[in-house]
């Protein structure tokens, strides 16, 4: 790593997240002098204790170990080169992106913008943001964009717990509409030693968008498939075992709760611009569907005032300890429309003793508890084959993702 004798850092990571918290440790290893900015004064003292605030492989060694500075004032920005921005948009209920968390980021920051600095947008943007951002910067500031400064869209690509893993082996794409800043993006990227793409601003945000949605879409006909078996009283794991078999063309994906920070809402940034219906906007409403799906499949097999429910896994995909943009909460709210003798929770990645509300068990708890068990999520503790061992006869299962192998969305075990 090349230092500027001009700054005191060479990065700044702003938003110490799932993308940002790894990103300036990894930053750290390749010898970049890394300061972390956040405005969550709890999680900034977590970090100064060398804890990590969640789970991803590899980074409880290296916060342990650590040496970075971590942040909440926005003054130090003065003192670094690269300015990296991993706060995410939301999207508004009325799919309409959030830009509230960029602007605010980059209000705070123009202050102590100076020349020669390299800003690069990390988290999923809408389509061109990254321009929003340049007039931002070019109202509110003497600097424009491409000849006192850098700005660019680098977007991160890496899934939950590989983080580390896929930082130094997943393509960059480098996002930039003119030569200083994509001078300076692939100075800096250039020390990841990863093939580097370079496009334009808006290509790289929709390089994103498209693959993200391109995933959702996959799981939307999944679901529908699903939807469509159960109509027919057909068993959907056993079509798609089938249709998979040996078959050198267009795989089926498993059905199931499809959601996540990022597939839940990525659609939106894009049907947000089209002013009629789309696939992407019925691939939504599929994947929407399916807690309810769950709920009213249900109701044909037991009473739902004695049905004492489990439900296991909360977190919004396999094997990991994030809530957020999970389908769970939207199960649970549809369960409890129907006055159900009780609801418990059983998430291995969670320590918590309450989830959304819930009493969370552990495994012998949940088996005794439960009349009724749900598989929300397919957790890899819950395919091992003691497991199902362990549930009680004469329990009525919803096993959507095909978890225990038994080939069946809804049955009693016998």
């Amino acid at each position: 790593m090349q230092r500027s004798m001009r700054f005191r850092y060479d990065v700044i990571v702003i938003g110490l997240g799932r993308v940002g918290l790894p990103l300036s440790l990894y930053l750290e290893k390749l010898n970049f002098k890394t300061l972390g900015l956040d405005k969550n004064i709890e999680l900034i003292n977590k970090l100064k204790n060398k804890n990590m605030p969640f789970v991803e492989n590899g980074c409880d060694k290296l916060i342990k170990n650590s040496k970075i500075n971590f942040t909440s004032d926005y003054k130090n920005i003065s003192n670094c080169k690269n300015i990296v921005i991993t706060v995410g948009s939301p999207l508004l209920q009325n799919i309409e992106t959030d830009l509230s968390a960029i602007k605010n980021t980059i209000t705070n920051l123009i202050p102590y913008l100076k020349k020669n600095q390299n800003i690069i947008l990390r988290s999923t943007l809408a389509p061109r943001t990254t321009i929003y951002v340049k007039k931002l910067i070019e109202k509110f500031s003497n600097l424009i964009v491409g000849k006192d400064i850098g700005l660019s869209f680098c977007p991160e690509r890496l899934a939950e717990n590989r983080a580390l893993y896929e930082l130094k082996r997943l393509p960059q794409i480098i996002g930039a509409d003119d030569k200083l800043s994509k001078k300076m993006a692939i100075d800096f990227f250039k020390n990841f030693k990863v093939k580097l793409f370079s496009t334009t601003t808006l290509s790289s945000e929709l390089v994103k968008l498209f693959q993200n949605t391109s995933r959702y879409i996959e799981f939307a006909t999944a679901n529908l498939f699903s939807l469509y078996a159960n109509n027919f009283n057909q068993n959907i794991h056993e079509i798609i075992e089938i249709a998979n078999y040996k078959y050198p063309r267009g795989k089926i994906s498993k059905p199931g709760l499809t959601s996540g920070t990022c597939l839940r809402k990525d659609f939106g940034f894009i049907n947000e611009l089209n002013h009629s219906p789309d696939l992407m906007l019925s691939a939504w409403k599929i994947n929407e569907y399916m807690p309810l799906h769950i709920v009213n499949t249900l109701k044909s097999f037991k009473e739902f005032k004695n049905m004492k429910i489990g439900i296991l896994g909360a977190t919004f995909k396999k094997d990991s300890d994030d809530l957020r943009d999970s389908l769970v909460p939207k199960l649970i709210r549809y369960l409890e429309r129907e006055v159900p003798k009780g609801i418990k929770i059983y998430e291995p990645n969670i320590k918590s003793k309450l989830i959304l509300g819930y009493q969370n068990l552990n495994s012998t708890k949940i088996m005794e508890y439960s009349n009724v068990i749900i598989m929300a999520i397919n957790h890899s503790v819950f395919s091992k084959k003691n497991f199902y061992n362990n549930i009680k006869k004469n329990t009525i299962i919803v096993d959507l993702w095909n978890t225990l192998n038994k080939d069946k969305f809804i049955f009693v075990k016998k």
